[in-house]
């Protein structure tokens, strides 16, 4: 699917947006004001973590790295990738050797892992990171990108998680491509709201389908790397129990939540992941009589409302609200589930 959760996206946001004037609007996070504009990022590292998994840092310029300097868990930019050069055939997947030969003519949106600002007497520094899958054309010249090759920005985009006043825990749920957003969350609760405790969950449906680095640790087996390395350990559900709890990463939070108490009025769950995991984990939180925001996934081609393409319905009027405008973070029990 086209979607801005971390996975790699292809055909999405169009390139003709390069000359777009910025703009200001309000969402979910209704206190504060998003910027957004085009900016040009260096690229730092593009590291493969396996396979198919990438791992892109980058740094904005200066006028980009003020507007990125608060971004929120959630939130996403778009990448003009039209003129990144395809990689040797050899370094082709050989499924995507004829697909990767076509042109690149939209923008692919991708949320964060990390967002990093660093202030020196030369002004603000925002560097930002994002995990991505190679799936297609736009994904496949992604993959070539080096460090120092400049690439086109749009953002920051969309709307991100909502952090009440007084909440004392977050239970945190990633699914497969859609866990990048939520180390980014993890690491700002972790930075900005230091007495909030963390429960973290990732769900895949094998060991090698985390878009993570996994350790071996002695006691616990599989680890996720990035979690360790901010302190907040992720439990970790396959589908197959290659790493894990075996099952649902859903049921695995719906047996933490038995086994620990948590204070219904400063509790929150966060979710991000495919849309199945996403209604599971909202009648987790009907189940647990917890609030629960889930950042959903959609079809993106324009990624700032123009394109009325990601739709996601909402309420019991057939309403629909746009994932790339007024989410893609949404209140679970506002959405309505498409799931069989």
């Amino acid at each position: 699917p086209w979607r801005a959760s971390g996975m790699s996206v292809d055909e999405c946001s169009g390139s003709f947006f390069s000359g777009i004037s910025i703009v200001k609007e309000t969402g979910m996070n209704n206190d504060k004001t998003a910027n957004k504009g085009v900016f040009d990022a260096e690229v730092i590292s593009n590291h493969q973590i396996r396979g198919c998994y990438y791992r892109l840092d980058m740094q904005l310029d200066a006028k980009g790295s003020d507007f990125f300097r608060d971004v929120t868990p959630g939130q996403f930019l778009e990448l003009d990738l039209s003129g990144v050069s395809v990689p040797n055939i050899a370094d082709i997947p050989n499924s995507l050797r004829d697909s990767s030969q076509r042109s690149v003519l939209l923008r692919r949106p991708f949320s964060f892992s990390d967002v990093s600002v660093t202030r020196s007497a030369k002004g603000i520094c925002t560097r930002v990171q994002i995990l991505y899958c190679v799936l297609g054309a736009g994904s496949v010249r992604m993959s070539n990108l080096k460090c120092g090759d400049i690439v086109s920005v749009l953002g920051p985009l969309g709307n991100g998680f909502l952090i009440p006043d007084g909440l004392s825990q977050a239970v945190i749920i990633g699914g497969g491509m859609g866990s990048p957003p939520i180390l980014h969350l993890a690491d700002y609760l972790k930075q900005y709201h230091p007495d909030c405790q963390i429960a973290c969950f990732v769900g895949a449906k094998s060991c090698e389908d985390f878009p993570f680095t996994l350790l071996m640790d002695n006691e616990r087996g599989f680890v996720l790397e990035e979690f360790e390395r901010i302190r907040v350990p992720a439990q970790t559900a396959t589908d197959d129990g290659s790493a894990g709890y075996r099952g649902f990463v859903t049921d695995l939070v719906r047996h933490w939540l038995k086994e620990n108490k948590t204070a219904l009025d400063s509790t929150v769950i966060f979710g991000c992941g495919p849309e199945a995991m996403l209604a599971a984990t909202a009648q987790l939180a009907k189940e647990f009589q917890l609030p629960c925001q889930v950042s959903m996934e959609r079809m993106m081609a324009c990624g700032i409302g123009l394109c009325q393409s990601c739709a996601v319905e909402v309420g019991d009027a057939k309403k629909y609200h746009l994932c790339c405008k007024d989410g893609p973070v949404f209140n679970a029990d506002e959405v309505v589930w498409q799931i069989d």
